[in-house]
């Protein structure tokens, strides 16, 4: 193989795969990044067994082969380089360097995506729902399939769900036309936000597949394709942890809300992480009081106070400082949220105004009042 790249082209490249190239493995293949031409392109190629990235950038291909190289080795080279070298051949500028490479035979396939569901998804409404929902599922893998997010494509509708067991997130895309048949699985979610990451700047339609096997799904962007591995198993019922009722609904502006929890999140540190809401809803002419507070022992208190709109009666109610923040934070385009709660120990319910394709569930913090 004989091959000429700019400089940049590759180090971009190799930033896009490299992320899918496990810290640790058993199998050496996979701490390189495969490298082979492609229909006069260099195509690299990245996989922890669960997750593969492939990427192409131009190069000026004058002979066709393959190799793995070790990923971090040639990360680092390359992006050490001076910036003024123009072409890469494993050469730039004054520098030059050999790495003991492997037979691109031995490296993990990817395995192809066919003969199931494919959708075209809009970049950013897309990125918008991962944004949403990622954030709520579970970071360990005691519970492998709340590690990911349950993803339902139905009629003319995609849902994507994620929960750890004290928060449930749920937003709904509109899709373009109608799936053919009911389609159901679990994908990582440190799949989709990779993805999230990679279409920050994209502008053209992104390719979701999902095999008949239902193993496999890949995310098709213009010059990026990652595939990765469904998780098998049966996810909660989550229509069930989403109340139906309420006795107390809070229209709040959103920023003003993330900003208060923010201060109190401060002292909630040394509190356990316990953000006390208390709502008032006013009599007569009186204006609606939000009051978000925070406390620690030997440390200090916060009370912050909010105008809001409430309808029904006074209430209060305790939630992580995190779990909070988080889920305002994927709202940060929303100018208005509703809180509704029903009592101290029933779930909270947070939802966009003007936008019934959200809601989030977050379950409340026992505390003394």
């Amino acid at each position: 193989m004989k091959v000429s790249a700019l400089q940049d082209n590759f180090a971009k490249g190799l930033s896009v795969v490299g992320r899918a190239v496990p810290a640790r493995s058993t199998l050496p293949q996979a701490s390189h990044v495969k490298i082979e031409t492609d229909e006069g392109r260099l195509k690299l190629v990245a996989t922890d067994l669960m997750i593969a990235t492939t990427c192409w950038i131009g190069a000026q291909v004058e002979e066709d082969g393959a190799v793995t190289v070790p990923a971090r080795l040639l990360t680092d080279f390359v992006t050490s380089l001076p910036a003024r070298g123009r072409q890469l051949h494993i050469r730039c500028a004054r520098n030059e360097a050999t790495m003991a490479g492997m037979d691109a035979a031995d490296f993990p396939p990817v395995p192809p995506v066919a003969d199931g569901l494919s959708l075209t998804l809009e970049p950013k409404t897309l990125r918008k729902a991962i944004s949403q929902v990622q954030f709520a599922a579970a970071a360990d893998d005691t519970r492998p399939v709340l590690t990911g997010v349950h993803t339902l494509a139905e009629g003319r509708e995609l849902t994507l769900a994620a929960a750890d067991g004290f928060r449930l997130a749920v937003h709904t895309l509109q899709l373009k036309q109608d799936v053919p048949e009911k389609v159901e699985v679990i994908i990582p979610a440190r799949a989709l936000r990779e993805i999230e990451r990679l279409i920050t700047d994209e502008s053209e339609e992104v390719e979701m597949a999902i095999n008949g096997a239902r193993s496999q799904v890949m995310f098709k962007l213009p010059n990026v394709e990652v595939v990765a591995t469904l998780i098998q198993g049966t996810f909660p019922n989550y229509g069930q942890l989403i109340p139906q009722s309420y006795t107390t609904r809070t229209t709040i502006d959103m920023h003003q809300f993330l900003q208060e929890t923010r201060i109190a999140a401060i002292f909630a540190r040394d509190g356990a992480g316990i953000v006390r809401v208390q709502l008032d809803p006013g009599e007569g002419t009186n204006a609606g009081k939000m009051t978000v507070s925070a406390r620690a022992e030997e440390i200090g208190e916060h009370r912050g106070d909010i105008d809001v709109k409430i309808e029904g009666e006074a209430s209060k109610i305790a939630f992580n400082s995190r779990y909070l923040q988080d889920v305002l934070q994927a709202l940060d385009d929303v100018s208005e949220v509703a809180l509704e709660t029903t009592s101290p120990s029933s779930p909270g319910v947070i939802r966009p105004i003007g936008n019934d394709r959200y809601v989030h569930v977050v379950m409340p913090m026992f505390v003394q009042w």
